[in-house]
């Protein structure tokens, strides 16, 4: 998968940007976004303060492919919202598969005295360390999902299977092979009862080019010529699949729930694209 650690970034920047909308009418709440990011990135969200260089980030997302920007912040709001539920509810770990430069486990977990397992591919591993240090309660496990045995490096760094754990896969499924997506699910069969995932994925028929619900450029980089997103799911498969680890579907959303419950009562006009949904599932 390591062809996948340099694509962290622009999902950064759009959460980065999200910050210079009053609070009322931004899609997320993330402060640390732009201290994780690069240099020159952080200097364009930067930028952004201005309204005129906002609107034409958005648009030069769009015309990539028209919803990304919507679907990106909505996604994360809602894995937001279920870490602070997870909380609430007496989870007491949260495990990040593919962390990416995501900062949920230095202003959700930690400060709610829970543990954040963030599990990543060591270069990226490095580069969050880098930008956003050590904290108590955030523990960093480098391994690939592709090649590495997940269980053993969370069991090294501290993680017990038995407990309740909220497991939170964000933007990374479809670079994995068929067979590391699978094994991550072995991984999960054994979780505690109790236990919730959330996890994004792009829609079958885009990967294999059927309906590429005009993002056709977002197709040719990242499936015809890098050849990074390499598995799709139909969401009419989300329940069996799920099923088959022993986790039962609790919600797969994607442009109408995204729209509805956080674009709307902004009163912003932005698009969800609806080739990735967000499943919640749990261990039964």
């Amino acid at each position: 998968m390591s062809g996948a650690a340099g694509t962290a970034v622009g999902p950064m920047v759009i959460a980065a940007v999200e910050q210079h909308h009053p609070r009322v009418r931004r899609l997320l709440d993330d402060p640390l976004a732009a201290s994780v990011l690069p240099p020159v990135s952080r200097w364009v969200a930067r930028l952004a303060r201005r309204p005129r260089v906002r609107e034409w980030l958005v648009d030069a997302s769009e015309r990539n492919a028209p919803g990304i920007w919507g679907g990106i912040a909505c996604r994360k709001r809602y894995i937001d919202d279920q870490v602070v539920r997870a909380l609430a509810d007496g989870i007491g770990s949260v495990v990040v598969l593919g962390a990416g430069l995501d900062t949920r486990g230095h202003r959700l977990v930690a400060p709610a005295g829970a543990t954040a397992f963030e599990v990543d591919l060591p270069a990226n591993v490095e580069r969050r360390r880098g930008r956003l240090g050590d904290r108590d309660g955030v523990v960093p496990v480098p391994v690939d999902l592709d090649t590495g045995d997940l269980g053993a490096a969370l069991a090294a760094h501290g993680h017990r299977v038995g407990d309740r754990c909220l497991f939170v896969w964000e933007g990374v499924t479809q670079y994995l092979t068929e067979e590391g997506f699978l094994r991550t699910f072995d991984f999960l069969a054994g979780a505690a009862p109790g236990s919730r995932v959330v996890f994004t994925y792009v829609r079958h028929d885009f990967v294999d080019g059927s309906d590429r619900y005009g993002a056709d450029a977002l197709h040719r980089r990242f499936v015809t010529r890098q050849r990074l997103w390499r598995i799709g799911v139909r969401p009419r498969d989300v329940a069996g699949l799920l099923a088959g680890y022993g986790w039962r579907k609790v919600e797969d959303v994607g442009t109408e729930e995204f729209l509805a419950r956080y674009v709307r009562p902004t009163g912003r006009e932005v698009a969800v694209s609806p080739l990735e949904r967000t499943v919640l599932g749990e261990k039964l």
